[in-house]
């Protein structure tokens, strides 16, 4: 066997491996994870939660550090590259936001948000996630608490000088036309994404 058609062998067996299994009745499971999942799983959690964190206590120079240098952000507004443009469009994006969720007495409202289940999809240093989110707010004429937007993050990220950081998150709104998640399901699309980026070496 030729070294070219040996690497070809090996690349073929790691895709495999990584790939979820699909039995004969057409079911999918999930992949086989390497033994150092937990870890990187916990790693990427804690960058999400750094993330939420941040944007709910107008921390931005927190905020931007969980993007890599030249990260992506997608949002309702569009699409932003680089942390210095993140940092602009989403403090606008924040002050703005007060206008529309805000207490009895006109003050912006307190916002929280929360990720609920996440699948996190982990291989080598890449990894891709969706996550369901919601966000709740003190909004209403008693500053009673509500839910105000719910939606989903599909993120990639990679290992940047040994920590996990966004390269893209697109955040997704379910009750916004043209924002909105599905059909399909989340998660198998994200292994389609992730076999495909193995796949051609990126």
């Amino acid at each position: 066997m030729s070294v070219r058609n040996a690497a070809k062998a090996i690349i073929a067996a790691s895709l495999a491996a990584a790939a979820p299994a699909v039995a004969h009745d057409g079911v999918t499971s999930p992949p086989t994870y390497s033994p150092t999942y937990g870890q990187d799983r916990a790693e990427i959690e804690d960058l999400m939660a750094r993330y939420l964190f941040a944007i709910d206590y107008f921390d931005w120079d927190s905020y931007v550090g969980t993007f890599a240098p030249d990260g992506e952000l997608e949002f309702a507004r569009g699409v932003t590259k680089g942390r210095d443009a993140i940092r602009k469009t989403v403090m606008d994006f924040s002050t703005g936001i007060g206008k529309f969720y805000h207490t009895a007495d006109g003050k912006p409202a307190k916002l929280r948000h929360v990720i609920l289940q996440s699948s996190i999809r982990v291989e080598g240093d890449k990894a891709w996630a969706r996550s369901l989110w919601l966000e709740m707010a003190n909004h209403g004429p008693n500053d009673e608490p509500k839910i105000g937007t719910y939606g989903m993050y599909e993120d990639e990220m990679a290992r940047i000088d040994g920590k996990w950081l966004f390269t893209r998150r697109n955040v997704l709104n379910d009750f916004l036309k043209g924002r909105n998640t599905g059909p399909g399901n989340p998660v198998r699309e994200m292994d389609t994404t992730a076999a495909a980026a193995l796949g051609s070496g990126g």
